[in-house]
């Protein structure tokens, strides 16, 4: 699976080293867009014009891979996409994040998302890889 596809597409399962390093790539870059506004002269602690634009647009541009590399965890678990609301519960979705996407290992082989990114399971069978094309 190519960076572009781990970051944008729904389809498919990562592994929890691929969530972790991405997940921290996303946070750099959030760090990074703080910092060239500091530079440019935003003022990202106010509640200026400026400043909440930019919060929006980061959250925005941001939002996209974010969901498909939690989706692409759930999958990994078995688990439909569907299973991220949780995150909107306030302390528990959290905790739920931290656990069920970053500790938690996937499902040892293949399941209904595809096969395992860890090649487990042996070989994979053609049929079911055009399914998962």
């Amino acid at each position: 699976m190519t960076l572009a596809q781990k970051l944008f597409s729904f389809k498919g399962r990562i592994r929890r080293r691929d969530y972790w390093l991405l997940s921290i790539l996303l946070g750099v870059l959030v760090v990074v867009a703080y910092i060239v506004a500091a530079v440019v002269g935003v003022d990202v602690a106010s509640d200026s014009n400026a400043s909440m634009i930019l919060q929006v647009v980061v959250t925005l541009a941001l939002l996209w891979p974010s969901l498909a590399l939690g989706a692409k965890r759930c999958h990994d678990r078995d688990q439909s996409a569907w299973w991220l609301l949780i995150e909107f519960i306030p302390i528990i979705g959290g905790f739920w994040a931290l656990i069920n996407l970053g500790i938690l290992d996937g499902t040892q082989g293949r399941n209904r998302f595809g096969p395992s990114p860890k090649g487990i399971g042996g070989p994979a069978d053609p049929e079911l890889e055009k399914v998962f094309a």
